[in-house]
């Protein structure tokens, strides 16, 4: 599995890119005001360079989990822990190439897989479903932001907002 992620990491890698990273389509649903998004070829080739994690997002615009998995990328935790990775985000419908190249366990939605910048699958960084251990709480954020925290080896001190006053998040 991890050599055809790896595969596909080289591919994707060496497609040139453009002087300007492409949103991907939708980030403007998904807080893309706050959160950088990127597509899989620039979110890749970033992650690459820069030895960052990277969060990929996998979502299809009907699914309805999806729609509230968005509402977890609005809280000030995981926008400030967003700013750790290279986040990606990906329409599983559009680009069934990535759609398959990263399931480790299933092509399901939402799906959320946390990648070293070699592109190997950090497993040890799953929602509680054995069963679809990619998808994280969709309703609460605090799962999402655990994770990336611990992914990030932050501590799991509650934010800060500009004025050093700590951010109240949902429980």
């Amino acid at each position: 599995m991890l050599r055809s992620l790896a595969c596909a990491l080289l591919l994707l890698t060496a497609v040139p890119l453009v002087a300007h990273a492409r949103t991907p389509d939708m980030a403007d649903v998904w807080n893309g005001a706050q959160i950088e998004w990127r597509d899989i070829k620039t979110g890749i080739f970033e992650a690459s360079n820069s030895g960052k994690t990277a969060i990929m997002v996998f979502h299809a615009p009907w699914c309805t989990a999806c729609k509230r998995y968005r509402e977890v990328f609005k809280d000030p935790g995981v926008v400030a822990a967003s700013k750790k990775f290279v986040m990606i985000l990906i329409d599983a419908d559009a680009d069934k190439m990535a759609n398959g190249a990263f399931s480790p366990d299933g092509t399901y939605v939402p799906r959320t897989l946390f990648l070293n910048s070699e592109g190997d699958v950090l497993t040890q960084y799953v929602g509680k479903d054995p069963k679809f251990p990619h998808t994280i709480d969709v309703d609460n954020p605090d799962e999402l932001r655990n994770l990336m925290l611990k992914a990030s080896g932050s501590s799991a001190a509650p934010p800060d907002d500009a004025n050093g006053n700590e951010i109240k998040t949902s429980n």
